[in-house]
């Protein structure tokens, strides 16, 4: 991850946008982008290239390889600054803050946005990353497509989440969806804290509002399938729902099972840390599509 992000995206010329555009596009053929292929893509004259993908390669934005014949990919972090740019284009995002949120699959970062420089988050999805043979076997959203990629894999997580939003907002208490753009989320920023980092003064009051908002979700036609204390944010007026990249339908043939795991990972939490016990099946039975 950049740390500098912001500084690095302030550095970047048009000419190397194209270029990263030009890597990026060509990905979806090459596990190294030759460079007669960034040729064609930009237009630009070989010589010119030979100056910009070096400085490309010094901010970490480009790896290049020279094996078999010179070729090139990106990094997570030049799709980052390519969602970035198409936000700024957009008028999405003004200004770009700090990270707010660290996850196994995601950075989530500060930010401001619109008109009147709205308060806003940008999630970048980073399936993929680690390892993406766990990606191919664990991920759904990568389909029956042979040639896959990370690229690929957290594009489509980030489209699956952000339909997810769209679709639940505003009946069901989540951020509201602003943009969407490869990898990345432009969303409102999540009320509260984590439920996992709360001492609730009426604990029963907002086990019972988490419950409403997954059945109302529920009868939306979406099941979260990877709920826990982790991704609920809890402030003074009731709950927020995050995190939706690995969600699923009713009609999904394992519907029941996680559905029923979502609401005991909720369950479980509040009996630990508050000794409340409700019935599971008793609370299975209410929802109904």
């Amino acid at each position: 991850m950049l740390e500098n992000i912001a500084e690095i995206f302030r550095s970047i010329t048009p000419k190397e946008f194209r270029v990263l555009t030009a890597i990026e596009n060509k990905m979806k053929f090459y596990e190294w982008v030759p460079i007669e292929e960034i040729v064609n893509f930009t237009g630009f004259e070989l010589k010119e290239l030979e100056y910009i993908l070096p400085n490309l390669a010094y901010n970490k934005l480009i790896q290049r390889n020279i094996k078999t014949y010179e070729g090139y990919r990106i990094y997570f972090e030049a799709y980052d600054l390519l969602a970035l740019n198409a936000f700024v284009k957009r008028g999405t995002v003004n200004s770009l803050g700090e990270v707010i949120g660290i996850g196994k699959e995601s950075v989530v970062f500060d930010a401001t946005g619109g008109l009147i420089d709205r308060r806003v988050a940008i999630k970048f999805h980073r399936e993929g990353k680690s390892s993406f043979r766990h990606v191919r076997v664990k991920r759904e959203t990568t389909g029956e497509r042979r040639h896959l990629s990370w690229l690929y894999a957290a594009r489509l997580a980030a489209k699956k989440e952000y339909d997810a939003l769209v679709a639940l907002y505003p009946k069901v208490s989540v951020p509201e969806p602003i943009d969407h753009n490869r990898h990345a989320i432009v969303m409102s920023i999540a009320k509260g804290q984590l439920l996992a980092h709360s001492r609730l003064d009426e604990p029963g009051w907002y086990l019972d509002e988490i419950l409403k908002q997954v059945r109302i979700a529920y009868g939306l036609g979406i099941i979260h399938s990877d709920l826990s204390e982790f991704n609920i944010f809890v402030h003074p007026d009731g709950c927020e729902l995050i995190d939706f990249p690995q969600f699923i339908t009713p009609t999904h043939p394992n519907a029941q099972e996680l559905l029923h795991r979502d609401i005991e990972n909720i369950l479980t939490f509040f009996t630990r840390k508050y000794r409340i016990n409700r019935d599971i099946q008793e609370i299975m039975n209410t929802f109904v599509t």
